[in-house]
């Protein structure tokens, strides 16, 4: 039931309404390792500069997460700034310095090859690809991605989708990548490239689960206040398999849960900066606002 993540790890300054964090641990390989770690162990692939701080990130060993892929490079960590404005679903970047991830080249260690879920976090698909050739005999394949590779690697990009088995975009990305305006013909034109199912991220608006056959919709979790939405869809992507990983038994049942765990983890991400309420809560938690969740949507 092990996780492999490819992705990104960074050290992030975000500013938002409710105020500022200044190189915070982060990148997608970091936060979904925080969300996943509730539910089963990871394996973890990425680059770190010599100046990054593993303090800061040993809570994820203490739940059962392998760092033996993290390599430290000389240089400095990749670095990304944001400012969030008043509507929290705009943001303005501020700077991005790759640094060591500029030549970040995925080595797997070779029991990393076993893993029986992979998810390719949002970095080239060229690398996403060389990922998938190195794993022997995966599960379950998820693939996250972004505008920046869809309008420079399309081609690429489609290949990977061609051999995945989840797809995980916002609606924006969506119709990016699909030509489509409409959203649910943008998710039929995505599942004739082969995933067996797609979902779509919504936000603050919850998440869609689209299938051959079927929709699923799953609401947000009613959060008081959002302080920081940055790593939330890494979040909802760790939730998400974190959950298919521990049950064990890949059915469209449990993609539904799975979505509902999604939403919620993310929604704890959001609550703080980087990982504090991460780092805070435990599976229990998770379980108890999953509750809550089903007693919004019982009709």
């Amino acid at each position: 039931m092990s996780i492999l993540v490819v992705g990104s790890i960074a050290l992030d300054t975000v500013e938002t309404p409710y105020g500022k964090a200044t190189d915070s641990p982060g990148g997608s390989a970091l936060y979904f390792s925080a969300a996943a770690s509730l539910f089963a162990p990871v394996n973890v692939v990425g680059v770190v500069g010599t100046d990054f701080d593993f303090s800061q990130i040993e809570f994820l060993r203490e739940r059962q997460v392998n760092l033996e892929g993290l390599k430290v490079e000389a240089g400095e960590t990749f670095r990304w700034g944001g400012r969030y404005r008043r509507d929290m679903n705009r943001r303005d970047t501020l700077f991005t310095y790759l640094n060591v991830f500029e030549k970040f080249q995925p080595e797997i260690p070779d029991h990393y090859r076993e893993s029986q879920y992979i998810f390719l976090a949002n970095i080239d698909p060229e690398l996403q690809m060389t990922v998938l050739d190195r794993i022997r005999q995966p599960r379950l394949t998820v693939l996250d991605t972004m505008n920046f590779w869809i309008s420079g690697k399309r081609r690429e990009l489609e290949a990977v989708i061609q051999r995945v088995d989840i797809l995980i975009l916002n609606d924006e990305e969506i119709r990016e990548l699909t030509g489509h305006p409409h959203i649910f013909q943008s998710a039929q034109k995505l599942l004739e490239l082969g995933p067996t199912a797609l979902v779509i991220k919504k936000g603050e608006h919850g998440a869609i689960l689209v299938t051959n056959h079927s929709y699923f919709f799953s609401p947000a979790y009613p959060v008081s206040q959002v302080i920081d939405p940055t790593g939330a869809g890494d979040s909802f992507a760790g939730g998400f398999l974190g959950y298919l990983a521990a049950c064990g038994e890949i059915n469209e049942a449990n993609m539904r849960r799975a979505v509902i765990y999604g939403s919620t983890v993310a929604s704890f991400t959001v609550e703080d900066f980087s990982f504090k309420r991460l780092k805070e809560i435990t599976r229990a938690d998770v379980d108890s606002r999953v509750e809550e969740m089903r007693l919004m949507t019982l009709f």
